[in-house]
């Protein structure tokens, strides 16, 4: 049996990202599940794109602040305490807007691990 006991604080930032993400899968060697912490502080997004997965679904639970997510059809607004969640095939772009109070910070958990972010443009006519 394995078993991990991780502070995502320990873990270093992932690089090139657009906002702090500390891998929790990367660390635990998880393979079949995504977790990570992300924080955003005023103005930046938590995925590196407006995106969808063809299989994965994706949750985010906020710990603190207050998550904006865009989709196709409206703006999502989620406050500390509770949950957002992507079903596959679902566009969305979570962030901290440039007017906020302060950054906030999520964990975000996926499977399957693998099914990576297909760029989403809402400018164009599928």
């Amino acid at each position: 049996m394995g078993y991990h006991h991780i502070d995502p604080e320990d873990l270093p930032e992932t690089a090139d990202y657009p906002c702090d993400r500390r891998g929790i899968a990367d660390a635990a060697e998880l393979h079949a599940l995504h977790a990570a912490t992300y924080e955003m502080a005023p103005g930046e997004q938590l995925p590196r794109s407006y995106h969808y997965h063809q299989q994965r679904e994706e949750l985010f639970y906020v710990l603190t602040g207050t998550l904006h997510v865009e989709t196709p059809e409206e703006e999502f607004v989620v406050p500390a305490d509770e949950v957002f969640v992507a079903e596959p095939e679902s566009p969305h772009r979570a962030f901290t807007p440039a007017d906020a109070d302060g950054p906030t910070k999520v964990l975000g958990v996926g499977a399957p691990k693998t099914d990576i972010a297909l760029p989403y443009d809402p400018d164009s006519e599928d």
